[in-house]
Order: C-alpha cells, then sequence, then structure tokens
C-alpha cells in the first residue's frame, strides 16, 4: 500500500464545492462555547457536503483565529448563519420543511444506530453547549431526539467528535442501498 499524495486526492475546489449537491443535513450549533470545536465541525461540514452551519448564541463566527486554526480553510466553503436565539434558527428550518434532530440523552430518545433517515426529507442537526447539551427549550422544539450509543465511563463525546460519527452514520443511512452516489434520490 502507498498512501496517497494531496495531489491524487480529487479534491474539489471551493467553486465546485459551493455548486455540488449538498447533502440533506444542516448543522445547527446551539451556544458552542469552544472555538476550536466550531472549526472542528467546519471542517466535518465540508468533508460531508453539509448544507450550511447555524451558530447560535454563544458560538463564535468566523473570521476567527482560533476557528480558522481548526477550520483549515472550510469557513470558506461551508455556507453558515448568525442567529442570536437558537430557537429562531429552529423556526426558520421548520418553515423550510426540516425535521428537527437534537442529538442528545433524553427520554425517549432514539438511538443513532435505530434512527431511520427518510428519502426526501432535510434534517436539522442541533448539537449543543459542551457541558449542559442542548438546551431543553431546544429539545422541547424537535421532531426527534437521537442518542449516540456510548459504553465506557464517560456521559458524552467531544461535540466536534458527535459532529463527526453523526454525519458519518446518516451519510451512510441516506445513500441509495445499491452505494450509489449520494444524495441522488
Amino acid at each position: 500500500m502507498r498512501k496517497l499524495q494531496n495531489r491524487e486526492l480529487g479534491r474539489k475546489t471551493i467553486e465546485q464545492f459551493r455548486k455540488s449537491k449538498k447533502s440533506p443535513f444542516v448543522i445547527v450549533l446551539d451556544n458552542i462555547r469552544s472555538q476550536s470545536n466550531v472549526g472542528s465541525v467546519f471542517r466535518t461540514a465540508d468533508a460531508f457536503l453539509t448544507e450550511s452551519i447555524y451558530l447560535c448564541g454563544i458560538t463564535a463566527r468566523p473570521p476567527h483565529r482560533e476557528i480558522q486554526k481548526t477550520a483549515l480553510g472550510a469557513t470558506e466553503s461551508v455556507s453558515w448563519k448568525y442567529f442570536k436565539e437558537t430557537s429562531s434558527a429552529i423556526t426558520e428550518l421548520k418553515s423550510e420543511g426540516y425535521k428537527i434532530v437534537g442529538i442528545e440523552q433524553a427520554e425517549e430518545s432514539v438511538s443513532l444506530s435505530d434512527f431511520v433517515v427518510e428519502r426526501d426529507t432535510k434534517y436539522a442537526l442541533v448539537f449543543g453547549h459542551e457541558v449542559n447539551g442542548v438546551d431543553q427549550a431546544i429539545i422541547n422544539q424537535c421532531d426527534y431526539v437521537v442518542e449516540i450509543p456510548q459504553f465506557g465511563t464517560k456521559h458524552s463525546f467531544n461535540i466536534a467528535v458527535s459532529a463527526g460519527i453523526v454525519l458519518w452514520e446518516l451519510n451512510k443511512k441516506s445513500r441509495p442501498p445499491t452505494g450509489g452516489q449520494p444524495f441522488s434520490y
């Protein structure tokens, strides 16, 4: 085996990224305090052709040096919007036909492995504050709450890790069963 060189990876230009068909997911960051986490989520969103990121409340916004350090330029490719109140972002997304999915440990949550991604449905994935999680008022606005199964002594993953796990799993589920091109339905 030989490691591929950067020039062999077939990476999209920013213009190609913007013109590409996106996954049916928007990420909502509900009061994320770490700028490094925000940058990491941008980078993950770029990797999965995520439609957009909604930055809410205290969540930092580009341009910011700490975001750029982990985003590695993804703030230029991934579309984003800022909302002072997370509930305003949720209201806008619902009006545009998105199903709201809180990523949180909650009563009656659905395990990520059991969550069914419906064809022709757009989803807004809400990730919460590093200590307090998704605010209860936002959980109350969610159509679903999805929980990432965990088996160790800790109660949670880092927000950036959670975003990577959830986007990986939901992108796998949103592809046609034959393994064809993503988002071709």
